[in-house]
């Protein structure tokens, strides 16, 4: 942390020189900051070659994109989506230049021509202190200006839509290698963590809300709990993304058993089974870059190497497409996974606490289960992949579908996302590598017979549903 400090100091001192070169002082870029200024900004600071103005031109620049409101940073994303990109003339004649004589100087002169300004824009904008984490923040900007643009944005110039898509496409790239597996830092959070880093921890939480301090220290301070998340050296004190891992003698069919407060602590050297319940990304400008299989993996390792008890190491995950999904299907004339008689006991799925009627919700499972299963083994999406975005992830880290749980969140979210259905994907250490190949390969899900017994036959035929993934 000392030598992140002092590059950080460094850049600073060398920013501050640089402000001195090319006139500008403190504070006053952000006052007149307006969108076109900035854009010119921008060309000036991809033309020039000496470094400390270059750092101090890509702190002012970041600056004043802060300084925007939310129309302002739009009309500064639309421009350098429009007009940040490769130059027509140059890439036309490097690829005449490749055809008269191919070579691999050549096609490198090519691959060079090719290249979007806006990367080249990206990396000189990161040179800035902190310019990572702002970059992140761009990057979730440009998310909104493209959901925009996606509902009928009117005011959208010719192409834009295809521009703004091949800008988010340069972030994901460059973070791509800037987030790369070699520079990620494994910790473990527990109750000595600093207070800022375990705030960040209540508010990232995404699967499981964590009400207070309280409930955090209940999670992570107890011999039987663990929390490990990956950082990165240029976001020193923002988690990437994290796991939260209970110690069990058995794999839990349920949260609210692994949630209490009540509950009495495990020695952790009788535990057998790790149970990974919550996986948070916490940064949502980083979608598209892959940390959790990494996380999962070495976690796993870690565990291992610390506990010899532990021989099992599952999910208990939750199935957040599967209410949508369903209610497709009971509308449809003919459902996946449902016979007609199932459509009718489902209807008490639209009364309220059904769950806590026994003979109904027994009635429900018996219905519910095997719809379950075909839409995690059955149903797919355009791509040929299950609907479930939290099922592609487990299937392509290379776990197994092991076992549905009917009623394993009965929390207000749990119910009205997968009607309380949660699941176990098993992470077996000497299957994981086959069935990612499977997986990637042939499409094919991994399941235990548990699961593939529920599936129902004579159904119709699967069919291929287009959604937008996450």
């Amino acid at each position: 942390m000392a030598a992140i400090s002092f590059f950080g100091d460094l850049l600073q001192s060398i920013s501050d020189r640089g402000r001195d070169l090319v006139g500008l002082g403190r504070g006053d870029l952000a006052a007149r900051a307006t969108a076109p200024e900035l854009v010119r900004l921008c060309e000036d600071l991809i033309s020039r070659r000496g470094e400390a103005s270059g750092v101090a031109l890509a702190r002012a620049i970041l600056d004043r994109y802060a300084s925007f409101g939310p129309d302002e940073r739009h009309a500064f994303l639309r421009t350098i989506a429009l007009e940040f990109g490769a130059d027509d003339d140059a890439v036309a004649a490097a690829i005449e230049a490749y055809r008269a004589a191919p070579s691999r100087a050549r096609l490198g002169a090519l691959h060079e021509a090719a290249e979007p300004r806006s990367q080249e824009l990206i990396r000189r904008l990161n040179l800035a202190r902190g310019g990572t984490l702002s970059l992140v923040r761009m990057r979730e900007d440009l998310f909104g200006l493209r959901r925009a643009l996606r509902d009928g944005d009117a005011g959208a110039a010719p192409g834009l839509v295809d521009a703004a898509d091949s800008l988010d496409a340069d972030f994901e790239h460059l973070f791509a290698s800037w987030f790369n597996r070699g520079f990620l830092v494994l910790r473990h959070i527990d109750w000595t963590t600093p207070a800022h880093i375990l705030e960040k921890i209540i508010r990232y939480e995404a699967v499981h809300e964590i009400a207070d301090w309280d409930e955090l220290r209940a999670r992570i301070e107890p011999p039987d709990r663990r929390c490990f998340a990956f950082f990165h050296p240029a976001l020193a004190d923002e988690p990437l993304i994290f796991v939260e891992v209970a110690l069990t003698e058995a794999v839990a069919p349920a949260i609210a058993p692994i949630l209490s407060r009540t509950r009495k602590p495990l020695a952790p050297q009788t535990a057998t089974t790790a149970i990974f319940y919550s996986i948070s990304n916490c940064q949502k400008g980083l979608a598209g870059v892959t940390f959790g299989n990494f996380l999962i993996k070495q976690v796993v390792e870690d565990l291992a190497r610390e506990i010899p008890t532990l021989k099992t190491f599952v999910t208990l995950s939750p199935v957040p497409g599967f209410s949508a999904w369903l209610a497709r299907e009971r509308r449809a004339d003919s459902p996946q996974g449902l016979l007609p008689e199932d459509v009718e006991t489902l209807r008490a799925l639209d009364e309220p606490g059904w769950h806590a009627d026994k003979a109904r919700a027994e009635a429900v499972r018996k219905a519910l289960i095997p719809a379950a299963a075909a839409y995690f083994l059955r149903a797919r999406n355009a791509r040929g992949r299950p609907l479930d975005p939290v099922a592609r992830f487990h299937l392509g880290n290379g776990a197994r579908l092991d076992r549905i749980n009917f009623l394993g969140d009965t929390s207000k979210k749990g119910l009205a996302q997968s009607h309380g259905l949660m699941v176990n994907y098993l992470y077996d250490l000497g299957a994981i590598e086959k069935n990612h190949e499977t997986y990637a390969n042939l499409g094919t899900v991994a399941a235990s017979p548990a699961v593939t017994r529920e599936l129902r036959a004579k159904l119709p035929p699967p069919r291929a549903v287009v959604l937008a993934e996450a």
